[in-house]
């Protein structure tokens, strides 16, 4: 628990991002982001029906628990935003975080108990982020040049403002359009060039699906983040697992 300037309980935790993702001036640059313990406060937005019902309430908690006014959470990369929720899991509840999943080797359903502190973050290669927030893919096949982001919160509230909008035209042709709106989100300029309406031309005509696939694999593999994994053993087997984020991640009563 720290002393600080804020008034109240605080603990520094440290993103996936290493602050890389961040411009100068940036009180992520540091690469730590100061959150708060959680209180009564914070259980009064993760019991408001309200909240819930609309489907805001995890946000409005990691908003509430960002001790740093001039950091938003919109701004944080989807990765770091994850290392978020589970530090401010792990400060409200501790860090046991008591789950069923399928064991791997029988295939049957156990009830297994997670320490939240052995979740890591994914291995990053700091050369690839010189430039911050801007990268560049060569396609493997078109060898077309395709500039990127990473996600933000920010972005990810938008593209499913945008996706709800769709929920009409895809109820009738049977066709999610997901795929396609997260990819004009994410790229910022196909051959040099920055046009919205180019990008949305790329995606939509010119992405060949072997190219699209490379493209989505190697985001995922370079994007900073939180190791979601947990060994488990089976049969005196090792096994890495999924960590199961189901409703008991900040409602650990809702197993009782």
């Amino acid at each position: 628990m720290a002393d600080n300037q804020y008034g109240f309980p605080t603990e520094v935790l440290s993103l996936p991002s290493k602050g890389l993702l961040y411009p100068e001036g940036s009180p992520l640059r540091s690469g730590t982001i100061d959150v708060k313990y959680m209180t009564a406060k914070e259980e009064d937005i993760l019991t408001s029906a309200n909240l819930i019902e609309r489907g805001v309430v995890i946000e409005r908690l990691l908003e509430s628990v960002i001790a740093d006014p001039k950091v938003k959470l919109d701004d944080l990369a989807v990765g770091d935003k994850n290392a978020l929720m589970v530090g401010t899991r792990i400060l409200g509840y501790g860090k046991d975080y008591e789950v069923m999943i399928i064991d791997p080797k029988s295939g049957e359903r156990v009830e297994t108990t997670i320490d939240l502190t052995t979740l890591g973050h994914k291995e990053m290669d700091d050369s690839l982020f010189e430039n911050g927030n801007n990268f560049e893919y060569e396609l493997p096949n078109s060898k077309r040049k395709v500039g990127f982001k990473l996600l933000t919160h920010k972005d990810e509230m938008e593209i499913n403002k945008t996706l709800e909008s769709f929920k009409k035209a895809e109820e009738l042709t049977g066709v999610s359009s997901e795929l396609t709106t997260r990819l004009k989100y994410q790229i910022i300029s196909i051959d040099g060039k920055t046009q919205q309406s180019d990008i949305d031309k790329f995606v939509d005509n010119e992405f060949l699906a072997m190219d699209a696939r490379a493209f989505r694999l190697y985001v995922s593999e370079m994007a900073p983040d939180m190791d979601l994994r947990f060994e488990y053993t089976s049969g005196g087997e090792k096994n890495m697992v999924d960590v199961p984020l189901g409703i008991d991640f900040f409602w650990p009563a809702a197993r009782k």
